[in-house]
């Protein structure tokens, strides 16, 4: 498939890489002095080398057990980088059935656009092969729940890259959270902002590249006009290809909230906002807030893309009886309460050594404490790749499985599916349907231009 960005990597360029280290190609061509044998090792196959496919092939090229064996994109300079990047051993794909068809290959790295993450993941489960697949899951609602009937039917493992997961500092913040550290959680919130004035432009619609398969990258989605924007990594603007960031860095936050609270979906979901000052052909929203309910506590995420604003308490955080705690992918810290008087509602100062306000008894928890628990963004990725070729040997489920990531990806188009039609949803998770809505439940799922409506159901048949 198409990468989600076409501008060159620094690998490419034979530079140094984000995480500051030697060239892919460097690494790639060293991955293969292999002292494991043959049946030790997992054959992985990548669909995808943009910006999230570059990083997925750095991560595995890490693993000693993984052989780079086969690469696919259907923008052939893409493809050519990535064979690259893979090492000579590696088979190039421009039609991701061709690859599926590789009885050599077991397992699938999926760093497409976001419409194809569904039906690669299922049309991989069908070829008998363990999928890795990238965030947002899906595209609506219903391709979730098909990918996990696929999962199961054909006895596959699916891990999403929702990566901070497998953070060992989230790891411990989560136990703490878990053991009742702040007490009840009721609350927990996150967002992020930017500024991205004016836009992204207004570029007219042309030919596609000739090196560029655009009836293939199109694949489910509707048959448009090739636009340069549609192609690249603004795809995520459109509404054909991805749910903007809502779908994108809020999967991140929830999932992590999902995980902390052991929740299936929220009860209600609400949203507001809109694209108000972006001047470009772009359609998802660069203001956004969305309100989610959940049994015995809420939670509000929010995005700016016009304005980078002053962020304060940068990353998420659960507010608990006790105090808050806030994480992002560098660290966390715990922030305790004061004790207030209820009779008063003013700060206990009796007792207090100094005269001033009783902190509650939870033990504060340094930033840079906080940090020296072993856990970085990198580590976050490789320990995530590490989870999953585990979990291809093991056959156990992996950290981020499907099920969770379906549950997810479906609070962040509910909260989207909320904003298009002006009020809030009921959600009832366990029959997965928004209740006492028609309107609301027919956008539960989108036709798949063929032929993969038709191979798609062929394979959950």
């Amino acid at each position: 498939m198409n990468p989600q960005n076409t501008n060159s990597t620094p690998a490419a360029q034979g530079g140094i890489t984000r995480r500051g280290a030697l060239p892919l190609t460097a690494l790639a061509a060293s991955s293969y002095k292999r002292i494991l044998g043959a049946n030790d090792r997992v054959q992985v196959g990548f669909i995808g080398y943009g910006l999230i496919g570059h990083e997925h092939v750095f991560d595995f090229s890490h693993q000693k057990d993984c052989d780079m064996a086969a690469m696919c994109d259907v923008y052939q300079p893409r493809l050519e980088e990535g064979l690259k990047a893979c090492g000579p051993r590696a088979k190039g794909y421009r039609d991701f059935r061709e690859m599926l068809d590789n009885k050599d290959l077991q397992a699938i790295v999926i760093g497409t656009p976001d419409h194809w993450h569904a039906p690669l993941t299922i049309l991989s489960c069908a070829a008998g092969k363990d999928v890795y697949v990238e965030k947002p899951l899906t595209l609506f609602v219903r391709e979730g729940r098909w990918m996990v009937q696929a999962a199961r039917k054909y006895n596959r493992v699916v891990q999403a890259g929702t990566q901070q997961r497998s953070g060992k500092h989230y790891q411990k913040a989560k136990e703490l959270l878990e053991a009742g550290y702040l007490g009840k959680i009721m609350y927990a919130h996150s967002g992020s902002q930017r500024n991205v004035m004016p836009g992204f432009g207004t570029p007219l619609d042309s030919d596609p590249p000739p090196d560029l398969d655009y009836n293939m990258w199109l694949g489910p989605a509707p048959l448009r006009a090739y636009n340069k924007l549609r192609s690249l990594y603004h795809f995520r603007w459109f509404w054909d290809y991805s749910g903007g960031q809502m779908t994108n860095l809020g999967a991140h936050e929830l999932d992590i909230i999902h995980w902390v609270m052991q929740v299936k979906g929220p009860t209600s979901v609400s949203s507001v906002g809109g694209r108000f000052a972006l001047q470009d052909i772009c359609e998802t929203p660069d203001t956004q807030d969305a309100i989610f309910e959940y049994p015995g506590f809420t939670v509000h995420y929010s995005y700016r893309e016009a304005s980078a604003g002053r962020r304060v308490g940068y990353g998420l955080e659960f507010n608990g009886e006790r105090g808050g705690l806030v994480i992002n992918r560098g660290g966390f810290e715990v922030f305790p309460d004061m004790k207030i008087d209820p009779m008063n509602a003013i700060p206990v100062f009796q007792g207090h050594p100094t005269g001033g306000p009783e902190r509650s008894k939870t033990t504060p928890v340094p930033w840079t404490q906080a940090m020296k628990v072993p856990g970085s963004s990198a580590e976050q990725f490789d320990l995530h790749a590490r989870n999953f070729l585990d979990c291809v040997k093991s056959r156990q489920r992996p950290i981020a499985d499907v099920e969770g990531a379906h549950q997810v990806a479906t609070a962040c188009h509910l909260a989207n599916m909320s904003l298009k039609l002006g009020r809030r949803l009921q959600w009832d998770a366990g029959h997965e349907v928004i209740v006492g809505d028609a309107e609301a439940n027919a956008l539960l799922e989108r036709p798949y231009r063929e032929p993969w409506d038709k191979a798609v159901r062929h394979a959950l048949a």
